[in-house]
C-alpha cells in the first residue's frame, strides 16, 4: 500500500489516490500520511513521504525530492481535477517522531523508542512508552518497558508514534532532528484565482 494513512474529508478519496499514487511510484517513495485540512481558513493538502524499507525516519527525503514530488503532484491533481477549491500543497518528511500505522511499521522500527495510546485502557493506563520490539508470532505489537514487555493487538492501539530521545539517537539524527523540510505549492492557483474574481 503506497499510503499508510489518509484523511480526505470532502474529497473523492479514490480519485485523489488515483492521482497521487503514480507520482509516488515515479519518484520511488511511499506516502506515510495524506491529509486534507483547513489551516487559518486556507485548505491544505499535506503529504509526508518516506523511502521504502529504511529504518531511519525520513532518511533519503530531501528538500529537492519534496520539491520534485510537489511539482509533479500539483500537475497530476490539476489534470484529475479532484479538488475544486483553491488549496495549498505541502510535501515533506514525517520527521523523527513518525506516526505508526501498519504492522510493518512496528516491525521496521523495532529497537526505537515509541509511544502508544490505547483505545481501551489497560487497568487505569491508556498511554505507554517504551522500546518497540516488533511483532510476536500472533501479530501483536511488542513494547518493552522497565517492568517487562507487553503485547498489544494492533486494533487496540488508537495512535502510536516514534519518540525522539536525544540520548539514544545517532550523531546524524542529533544534527538534524526535524523533518527534511517541506516543499510548498499552490494547487488550482491560476484556475481557482480566476474563478473567484
Amino acid at each position: 500500500m503506497p499510503i499508510a494513512h489518509d484523511h480526505l474529508p470532502g474529497l473523492d478519496r479514490e480519485r485523489v489516490l488515483a492521482a497521487v499514487e503514480p507520482v509516488l511510484a515515479a519518484h520511488g517513495v511511499e506516502g506515510v500520511e495524506l491529509r486534507f485540512r483547513t489551516e487559518r481558513g486556507e485548505r491544505v493538502l499535506e503529504l509526508t513521504l518516506e523511502k521504502r524499507g529504511l529504518t531511519e525516519p525520513g532518511a533519503g527525503i530531501t528538500i529537492e525530492l519534496c520539491s520534485d514530488v510537489s511539482r509533479d503532484l500539483s500537475v497530476a491533481l490539476d489534470v484529475a481535477d479532484v479538488i475544486s477549491a483553491r488549496y495549498r500543497l505541502e510535501v515533506g518528511s514525517p520527521g523523527v517522531e513518525r506516526a505508526l500505522y501498519r504492522p510493518e511499521d512496528y516491525a521496521r522500527f523495532a529497537g526505537r523508542p515509541a509511544r502508544w495510546k490505547l483505545a481501551v485502557p489497560r487497568g487505569d493506563q491508556r498511554v505507554f512508552r517504551g522500546i518497540l520490539r516488533g511483532l510476536d508470532p500472533e501479530g501483536r505489537v511488542l513494547l518493552e518497558q522497565e517492568e517487562g514487555t507487553i503485547a498489544q493487538d494492533l486494533a487496540g492501539i488508537e495512535s502510536a508514534r516514534l519518540v525522539f530521545e536525544w540520548n539514544t539517537t545517532s550523531q546524524h539524527e542529533r544534527a538534524s532532528p526535524g523533518a527534511a523540510g517541506r516543499a510548498k505549492g499552490r494547487g488550482k492557483t491560476s484556475r481557482a484565482a480566476q474563478r473567484k474574481r
